[in-house]
């Protein structure tokens, strides 16, 4: 992954690719990246958000964005800072607002014994088929790191969060094989039952998110990762320093959703003091790349790169 000084269109060709960076609300701006975005991870149960788009999907949107008090709480309410409890929020108006599901639970909670199995994310009803549904939902970033004593031909690739406890191949496994079959488990029949709710007869997984490619090194992303995946780059803060950074912006959560946009150039004090803390707290810290927009002068990201620090991974 090379960090070119030359941007990609900003312009927008239609609905089906539209320019993100027009929503200043930021919830706007997330639930768009949502809609349109590809996922992780491909197949039968993954939620196609496209195949359930209103037609008025982005006249909708413009118009929040607009008046962001005539919508939904979301678009106005201080935004959680644990980017997964954002998420969900933000899933829940997504099913709701911009799809019209009947949302039927959230977060139900499964237990045997007096102890907790897991959790149901959202049980919904489908209105386009009528049935019951159970949707499990993570939003995900992931740096691809070539394990020592590969070779070019026969790369050993791991793909780790920026905390390295967490793993491609182990999530999505976690969510094929255990977290999206939990309504078949009698603890789970019996929790929606004392709601009133039938088993849930579709799962599904909606998991989107970024993977972060090493600079200056070709490597392929998981056979099941659809080819269209949102990606960035990533390198270690020693080799990141010897880059030109005067357009780059430290993003912190919950606004690791794409894409970023702010009224001001970067600031150089803002970047000195996420770099710090990569150096001194061997902290990760995600930045994007900026470029002012040619039609409203705003700062729009066009790449987002991870910077790590010396010790990362560490397993």
């Amino acid at each position: 992954m090379t960090f070119s000084s030359e941007s990609p269109s900003l312009q927008s060709p239609g609905l089906e690719s539209p320019d993100l960076t027009r929503f200043r609300n930021p919830a706007v701006r997330h639930l768009a990246w949502m809609c349109h975005t590809a996922q992780l991870l491909g197949g039968p149960q993954v939620m196609a958000m496209r195949a359930y788009w209103p037609d008025d999907l982005l006249a909708r949107l413009t118009r929040w964005d607009a008046e962001p008090e005539a919508g939904p709480a979301v678009l106005t309410e201080a935004a959680n800072p644990r980017l997964g409890m954002y998420f969900e929020s933000l899933y829940a108006c997504l099913l709701t607002d911009v799809l019209g599901w009947d949302l039927l639970v959230r977060n139900l909670p499964i237990r045997r014994g007096g102890i907790t199995l897991g959790e149901l994310d959202f049980v919904v009803r489908n209105p386009h088929s009528g049935l019951v549904e159970h949707h499990e939902i993570a939003v995900k970033f992931y740096l691809g790191y070539i394990q020592p004593g590969s070779v070019d031909s026969e790369q050993n690739v791991s793909w780790y969060g920026p905390n390295a406890r967490d793993r491609l191949d182990l999530k999505t496994r976690r969510l094929l094989d255990e977290q999206s079959q939990r309504t078949a488990l009698p603890e789970a029949v019996a929790a929606l039952r004392q709601r009133g709710i039938e088993q849930p007869q579709i799962s599904r997984i909606f998991m989107p998110g970024y993977l972060f490619y090493p600079r200056n090194t070709q490597v392929q992303a998981a056979e099941w990762v659809p080819a269209d995946h949102p990606r960035g780059g990533w390198a270690y803060l020693k080799a990141a320093l010897q880059l030109d950074m005067s357009d780059w912006v430290p993003l912190r959560k919950p606004h690791w959703l794409g894409p970023w946009v702010q009224p001001s150039a970067p600031s150089a004090d803002e970047r000195e003091i996420a770099l710090a803390e990569i150096r001194d707290a061997e902290t990760p810290r995600l930045f994007a790349q900026l470029r002012q927009h040619p039609l409203t002068d705003d700062w729009c990201e066009v790449q987002r790169i991870f910077v790590m620090p010396a010790r990362w991974p560490g397993v």
